[in-house]
């Protein structure tokens, strides 16, 4: 390698190896996404306080929009558009 391309070698490579281990410490906790959809009632609203689910499951007319926090996942049932349960997991290991 010429001097040029041994200076950007080695920050290239940290910040190819720190990005993917930062990426977990900017998600929400199960707490906030619980507060953060505290008076959501349907998809659109749900939609408007968290953004898309990480994961969508469908079931008949039934929903689950699941969101990975921090410390877990956060999961809401959706009956049509409403909003109709919420419950929390621990990550997948």
């Amino acid at each position: 390698m010429t001097g040029k391309w041994k200076r950007f070698a080695a920050p290239m490579i940290a910040i190819t190896i720190a990005l993917p281990l930062l990426t977990g410490c900017f998600e929400d906790s199960k707490a906030e996404i619980l507060a953060k959809s505290e008076d959501v009632s349907d998809k659109a609203a749900l939609t408007e306080a968290l953004g898309k689910p990480d994961d969508i499951a469908k079931v008949g007319p039934l929903e689950t929009w699941t969101y990975n926090a921090s410390n877990g996942t956060v999961a809401f049932v959706i009956a049509g558009s409403t909003v109709t349960l919420r419950k929390t997991g621990d990550k997948a290991e």
